[in-house]
């Protein structure tokens, strides 16, 4: 009876034990870790964690090509030890400073667009443009830059734009160094691009006025009794 008494009382519990570094491994990895950090010879103490990294990477054997996998693993070893395992690492050792230090801010391109509708592309296909020399080939960039323009102007806008006013935008986003009004170009007809959109709008009235009537017939074919 004492026996059993002080298994029971010699019990671990999850809650009474220090909490893991990286859980991933689990609890003896955590202790193979603590036992190399109390080994005093330094020889000893390599050979147990190049021990430690060779069973961390039979655990991940679909991971052993992939670049950078050993450097990882020592990586993951100093944290489990909480910086303090004093072995010769083939790699740089990592620091806790290194580790906590907080990445630098990304910097997000700022564009604020006077004509959002066309979006923060069309600037970019502009800029192409005007770098290229005047030609064929330009002339043929501006024109489709317009008639991308005056798609993105009719998702967002009205259902028809007069193409002067498309030309003024794009005369306005380069600076003055595309101006297609002064040489009498015509742009696709707006229906071209709305052509579309009717046909679906008018089939959804279509199925809807159906359904409306087939509920009709419906009730006045319904059996009275």
């Amino acid at each position: 009876m004492s026996l059993a008494n002080n298994e029971v009382f010699n019990l671990e519990y999850n809650t009474e034990r220090p909490q893991l570094i990286i859980p991933e491994y689990g609890r003896h990895f955590q202790k193979m870790v603590d036992y190399a950090m109390s080994i005093e010879d330094d020889v000893e103490r390599n050979k147990v964690a190049q021990a430690i990294i060779s069973v961390m990477g039979n655990l991940q054997p679909h991971f052993r090509d992939v670049p950078d996998f050993q450097h990882k693993l020592w990586d993951q070893l100093f944290i489990m030890s909480d910086f303090k395992l004093k072995v010769d690492s083939p790699y740089p050792i990592t620091t806790k400073e290194m580790l906590q230090e907080r990445p630098e801010p990304l910097e997000y391109p700022q564009n604020f667009p006077k004509y959002r509708f066309y979006g923060n592309n069309i600037k970019l296909m502009i800029d192409v443009a005007i770098s290229w020399e005047k030609g064929d080939k330009r002339d043929g960039l501006e024109y489709a830059i317009a008639n991308h323009m005056k798609k993105c102007y009719l998702n967002w806008n009205k259902d028809t734009v007069d193409d002067n006013a498309i030309f003024k935008h794009l005369f306005e986003l380069s600076e003055g160094q595309i101006d297609l009004a002064s040489e009498g170009e015509h742009l696709t007809e707006s229906g071209q691009f709305l052509k579309n959109r009717p046909a679906k709008q008018n089939s959804n009235r279509s199925n809807n006025i159906a359904k409306k009537n087939n509920r009709n017939t419906n009730s006045r074919t319904k059996k009275r009794y």
